[in-house]
């Protein structure tokens, strides 16, 4: 971190974060805009506006900057991950509803991962994005269940290859709305909505958009199993629990798809499900994976178990 340092400007017609970024390549972009916003950054004695450009000569005063290397998951210990499978090189984690799996920026610490590193600092370096810190994929913040995690970079590169190779078998549970009376396989091509400032996926081919706005998006084919296991009924309104295979990971995946044939995920209001009083995240649960263990090669499930609306 940089921090209680500065310099003189000696380029016009530059822009602030240009500058500081040639002074102080260590850091990055995205780290120099969040100290100009957070007021870290002086010019001439004052916080810095936005997007100003330099007339040269100017001193600029850096209270704080982060660089590249702080950009890792910082450890709480607090946050105490549930342990369902650990060796040397792999940690399964069965992770809680409304508890994002890792940090959008190195500020933040609420999250699994963050608890992850406090009890397996080795895993803080590994995997291709440093906010990730060795885990391999992500689940929603509002599903629960199985998260798994490399504990050596050996690992990693070896199970991210299985992910995009689509050979990770993943199994979830998923409480929807309604009778349903027979399994099946979904695909469809989804893509983000454009239209919206969250995240919600879409089927390129049945939306509302004009042609312009569909030629921006990147379609991606996703292929979901699922067949009914169980059925229950709460208040005379009838309840199906499947049992949910995919083959591809695209987000919201099990959630958009689901939807799309009329099977709302009870409680997941993004995709039309109806609400339900002082319940927390929606029923979609992250059960099992299958796939080969990255150092032994075998063949290996791991499961979580059951949430509590599952078990009827």
């Amino acid at each position: 971190m940089i921090e209680n340092t500065e310099f003189i400007n000696t380029k016009s017609g530059v822009r602030l974060d240009a500058a500081l970024l040639s002074q102080y390549p260590s850091s990055t972009r995205a780290f120099i805009r969040d100290a100009i916003k957070d007021g870290n950054i002086l010019l001439n004695g004052r916080v810095a506006p936005k997007g100003i450009k330099l007339k040269g000569s100017e001193t600029i005063t850096v209270a704080k900057l982060l660089e590249s290397n702080d950009n890792l998951v910082k450890p709480n210990s607090s946050i105490r991950p549930r342990i369902v499978f650990e060796d040397n090189a792999l940690l399964a984690l069965d992770k809680p509803c409304a508890l994002p799996v890792q940090p959008l920026s190195c500020n933040e610490t609420e999250t699994l991962m963050n608890g992850v590193v406090a009890r397996y600092p080795e895993c803080t370096p590994l995997g291709d994005r440093p906010l990730m810190a060795g885990a391999l994929h992500r689940i929603d913040a509002d599903t629960s269940g199985l998260v798994l995690v490399a504990r050596s970079q050996e690992a990693f590169d070896n199970l991210r290859a299985q992910f995009s190779a689509q050979s990770v078998r993943k199994t979830y549970l998923a409480l929807v709305e309604g009778a349903v009376a027979v399994g099946g396989t979904l695909e469809n091509d989804l893509i983000h909505d454009p239209s919206l400032n969250f995240c919600k996926m879409i089927d390129y081919h049945n939306n509302r958009l004009c042609e312009a706005e569909k030629a921006k998006t990147r379609p991606l084919h996703a292929v979901t199993q699922f067949k009914p296991i169980g059925r229950t009924c709460v208040e005379n309104e009838e309840r199906t629990l499947l049992e949910v295979t995919i083959y591809t990971g695209v987000t919201h995946q099990i959630r958009a798809q689901l939807a799309m044939a009329g099977m709302h995920i009870i409680n997941d209001r993004l995709y039309g499900a109806f609400a339900i009083e002082n319940q927390i995240g929606h029923c979609l649960h992250a059960y099992s994976a299958k796939f080969n263990h990255p150092i032994t090669g075998e063949e290996t499930l791991i499961q979580t178990a059951y949430p509590s609306w599952a078990n009827f």
